[in-house]
C-alpha cells in the first residue's frame, strides 16, 4: 500500500515518505499568525485613535483617516470594532487602566496593611494620578467647559464599567477568600462613586489638570472613600 501523501489537509498528522515519520501538513492553518497578526492591527488601530485625538483636540477623525494613520484596510477596522466609539471606548480604558496596573503592582508591596479589598481599592485609586488622564479624555472626547455632552457621557460610563471589570478580576485573584459577589457589589458601588465626582469634579475645575484640580479631587474621593466605608445610613 502506498504511503499517503504530505499535501494531505487540515494540518493533519501525515507519514514522511522519505523518512516514514508522522509529520505535520505544511498546507495546515496557522492560529497562531493569524491571532499575532490580528492582535498587531488592533494595536495600531488604537495606537493610530490616540494620535489623531491628541492631534485634532479630540474625537474628530473619520474611519477613512483612521485607517490611513493605522495603515490597515477599512473593513480591519469594523473587524475589531463595530464604530468609532468604541475604538475611542478602548482609547479612554487603555489611559485610565493605570488603576488596574496600580492594583497589581501594589500586591508585592511588602509590609502593607491593606488586607481586604476594600482597603486594596481605595489604594490603588488614592496611589493613582487621575486627574491627567482625566483631563486628557475631557479633552479627547470633546466636553464643555463645565459638563460633558451626552456622546461624552455614554463613553465615560462604558469606559468605566469596563474599567470596573479588570478590577472586580484583579480583585478577586488578590482575594481568592472573599465571595466573588462581594467584591463585584464593592467595586459597583466604588465605580458609580467615581462617577459622580467625576462630574462634580469637571464642573467645579472645568477639567484642568493642575494642582488645584488635584486637591478637588482628592477631597472628593475622600468623601467617597468615607461614604462606601461608613454607608450612607443616617444616625439617629
Amino acid at each position: 500500500m502506498p504511503l499517503p501523501s504530505v499535501t494531505e489537509p487540515s494540518g493533519a498528522p501525515v507519514t514522511d515518505p522519505a523518512t516514514g515519520s508522522a509529520t505535520r501538513s505544511a498546507t495546515g492553518p496557522a492560529p497562531d499568525r493569524r491571532t499575532a497578526l490580528r492582535a498587531r492591527h488592533r494595536r495600531a488601530i488604537v495606537g493610530a485613535a490616540t494620535s489623531l485625538m491628541e492631534e485634532n483636540g479630540g474625537a474628530r477623525f473619520t474611519v477613512d483617516e483612521l485607517a490611513a494613520r493605522a495603515d490597515v484596510a477599512r473593513r480591519t477596522i469594523f473587524n475589531h470594532f463595530a464604530s468609532l466609539d468604541d475604538v475611542v471606548v478602548e482609547v479612554c480604558e487603555d489611559v485610565l487602566g493605570t488603576v488596574v496596573d496600580a492594583l497589581g503592582a501594589s500586591a508585592a508591596e511588602p509590609g502593607t496593611d491593606r488586607t481586604t479589598p476594600l482597603d486594596d481599592l481605595t489604594a490603588a485609586l488614592r496611589s493613582t494620578d487621575l486627574v491627567g488622564p482625566m483631563a486628557y479624555l475631557t479633552r479627547a472626547l470633546g466636553g464643555t467647559a463645565t459638563e460633558p455632552t451626552p456622546r461624552v457621557t455614554t463613553m465615560v460610563v462604558r469606559t468605566f464599567t469596563h474599567l470596573a471589570e479588570r478590577l472586580v478580576a484583579e480583585t478577586t485573584r488578590r482575594h481568592p477568600d472573599v465571595d466573588p459577589l462581594e467584591i463585584e457589589m464593592l467595586v459597583a458601588a466604588l465605580m458609580a462613586g467615581v462617577l459622580v465626582i467625576q462630574r462634580r469634579w469637571w464642573a467645579a475645575t472645568g477639567a484642568a489638570d493642575d494642582d488645584a484640580s488635584r486637591r478637588t479631587w482628592d477631597d472628593l474621593l475622600d468623601q467617597l472613600v468615607t461614604r462606601t466605608r461608613t454607608g450612607h445610613a443616617t444616625t439617629a
